[in-house]
Order: structure tokens, then sequence, then C-alpha cells
């Protein structure tokens, strides 16, 4: 075999090689960190608002992490976050997930901006945080395939907003950026709020830098 052919195989295999391996927590924290836009998405349909999504790690000393700190914005109002929640990622399985969503304490506007000025979370630490019940995320790691995918389970994910009952997010995540559907339901199961074609495209602004591959630590 030709050693250009050699070289381009062996290189085929590498790369099919790392995408079904599985990734672990530092991995999955690579891919939910950065900015996002959902601008091309806005652009080609009216019904979708372009929308900016930041994600930071925070606390990176802790062991019961990783945590992160997230804010989204209108694009035109990017000092005026409409939603600011805390993440904490943990591995249920060698396969297997879970993103806890965290409220921070009212009042959540002084945190904006701390995607980029950490100074904000100054003196923060979990203790002060509500874990918002029901509202995990549950993502499995598909092979081959080099996508994280879920949502929450279940209706227990409390929603108040435009007389919503419960809410419900799919997620599916890739080094290219993440795909959301937030909706919000009535206790009849009619539709209050969120999407209804599909959910939103955000596109990663800057290149992802991955993390080093490190050993598999499964957290009950």
């Amino acid at each position: 075999m030709p050693i250009r052919t050699l070289c381009l195989v062996m290189l085929m295999s590498g790369l099919l090689g790392a995408e079904d391996e599985v990734p672990g927590l530092p991995h999955l924290r690579g891919w939910l960190t950065g900015s996002f836009s959902s601008a091309r998405q806005a652009a080609a349909d009216s019904d979708y608002y372009d929308i900016r999504l930041r994600m930071v790690p925070i606390w990176k000393e802790r062991e019961d992490g990783p945590w992160l700190y997230v804010e989204q914005a209108m694009a035109q109002a990017q000092d005026q976050p409409y939603r600011q929640r805390v993440y904490r990622l943990r591995q249920e399985s060698p396969t297997t997930f879970v993103s806890e969503v965290w409220q921070l304490p009212a009042p959540e506007r002084r945190f904006a901006g701390a995607w980029r000025n950490d100074s904000l979370l100054a003196g923060l630490d979990p203790s002060a945080l509500e874990e918002r019940a029901g509202c995990a995320v549950h993502l499995t790691w598909h092979p081959g395939q080099g996508v994280y995918a879920g949502g929450t389970q279940g209706e227990g994910c409390a929603s108040t907003l435009r007389g919503a009952a419960y809410a419900t997010s799919e997620v599916s995540i890739t080094g290219e950026g993440l795909g959301t559907w937030d909706r919000g339901y009535d206790e009849e199961g009619r539709q209050a709020w969120g999407a209804h074609k599909g959910g939103y495209d955000f596109r990663r602004l800057v290149p992802v830098i991955q993390e080093p591959a490190a050993p598999v630590s499964v957290h009950p």
C-alpha cells in the first residue's frame, strides 16, 4: 500500500476510533463551554429570535462538579438576560450524564455578565443556590454519531410562565453547537409557550477547545 494511502487510512481510523470513545465529563463540559448564537436560524425563519447563549465553568476547584454559569439574552439586549442559571454536570454511567439546573439567589440580574466577568460571582457558592427539581436534563452519548442527546423526564419541572403548569426540554449537543427545544404546558397538556416548529439551533461562535481526556468517574 502506498505510504500516502496508508497514512490516510490511519488518520481516518484514528478519527473514527475517537468518535466511538466514551468521552466523559471534561468532554461534555468542553462542548457546553462557550458563546452560541441562533442568528443563522433567525435569519432563515422569522418564527425564531436571534438569541445569545453563554456558558462558562465556575468553581473549578470543587470536586462535586463541573459547574457552569449560564446566561441567555436577546441579541439586541445582551446586557439584560432573560434566563440565568447554574448547571451542575454529573456522570451516571459510562454513556449517560445529567445536567442539574440550579436557581441563582434573587435578584438574579446582579450576576448579568458573569460569563465575561467572574468577579460578579465573588462570594457566591452552591449553598446559596436552589435546585430546580424535575428540571434536570438527562443525556446519552451516542457512539458513532458524536452527539449527546436527551431531555427532561416527566412533568416535574414546574413553570408558571404564561399559564403553564410544567416545562419540558429536549437537548442535543455537538462540537458545533446545541439544539434546544424548551416548551411549557398547561394542566390540560396544551402548549403554553415555546417554539412550535422545532427547537432552537445555537451555533458556536468560537471553535471548541477540547480538554484532554480523563478517566471515567461515575457518581451515584
